[in-house]
């Protein structure tokens, strides 16, 4: 009697995402298939298996003893084929790992690296946060830190850490005046502000409603030179300057609350040696948890 063909990595796939999200219809969407090619699939395994995967009706589909089964170990393999390319790269590379960031944090971030792996070769590589995370989830990088990865849908093979909290602050430069008092404490004062994550629109709709004047920097370091020039308040995160400051220049509280966060984005399997660096990476950033 011959033996039935070995499930495909799609077919794997598909019965693992029909076991998570219960339906045929809201596999077929996430996989981005049709959803009669993935009952036809579905129903094709079946027959290779001789038994039923799912008991399906109006309601969704529910997995029987066989399918939970057949879930668990595509689980597992998954997972193994999705650190077969992390592998591969640790053992051609040695002692290279290739990082990528944004603009804004590459003049913080990178010199850290370069300090606490000296014995590592660290390929740079700055981009947007999308991007980065495309080239982590293909294999072509080993780690993003980005700011945006809880504002964002990961690919599969894509996995957030976070580093820690950051929170913005207005850097005063030395003889610039602290806000006023009361409900518009900067009123007519132009504010350079820069963030590195999503909320740029939500910061300067903030300043407005203070009486400001916001003025965005297209990089941290462009904010803050602004700020310098014109002798200006500046917000920003308080990791751009906490190891930065001229003499007779501040930190002072933003005038209300915003929190960011940096994530370190790599396969399931990160590379030991960052895993290792990110509380010290923490510290040195001055980032909370």
């Amino acid at each position: 009697m011959a033996s039935s063909p070995s499930p495909s990595v799609d077919d794997l796939r598909l019965v693992l995402t029909v076991h998570r999200t219960g339906s045929v219809g809201s596999a077929a969407r996430e996989l981005r298939i049709s959803q009669p090619s993935a009952s036809q699939r579905l129903a094709r395994l079946e027959r290779a298996c001789g038994v039923k995967l799912f008991d399906r009706d109006t309601r969704g589909a529910r997995p029987t003893a066989a399918g939970h089964e057949l879930a668990r170990r595509a689980e597992h393999i998954l997972g193994h084929l999705e650190d077969v390319y992390d592998a591969t790269r640790a053992a051609a590379a040695g002692s290279r790992l290739v990082v990528g960031t944004f603009a804004s944090l590459a003049p913080i971030l990178f010199p850290v690296l370069d300090a606490e792996l000296p014995d590592l070769e660290i390929e740079q590589q700055v981009d947007h946060g999308h991007f980065l995370v495309d080239k982590v989830a293909e294999g072509t990088m080993d780690a993003a830190f980005i700011a945006i990865a809880d504002q964002m849908v990961l690919p599969r093979g894509a996995v957030a850490r976070t580093v820690g909290r950051d929170e913005l602050v207005l850097f005063a430069p030395a003889g610039t005046a602290p806000p006023a008092r009361g409900r518009r404490p900067l009123k007519d004062r132009p504010i350079p502000f820069s963030t590195y994550d999503r909320g740029a629109d939500d910061l300067r709709a903030r300043l407005l409603t203070l009486g400001a004047t916001p003025r965005r920097g297209v990089t941290l370091a462009t904010t803050i030179a602004m700020a310098r020039r014109r002798n200006h308040l500046a917000l920003v995160p308080r990791s751009a300057l906490a190891h930065e400051l001229h003499p007779g220049e501040r930190l002072l509280p933003a005038p209300f609350r915003y929190r960011l966060t940096l994530s370190a984005v790599t396969r399931s399997t990160p590379p030991t040696p960052l895993t290792v660096l990110l509380p010290r990476l923490r510290s040195a950033l001055n980032l909370t948890r």
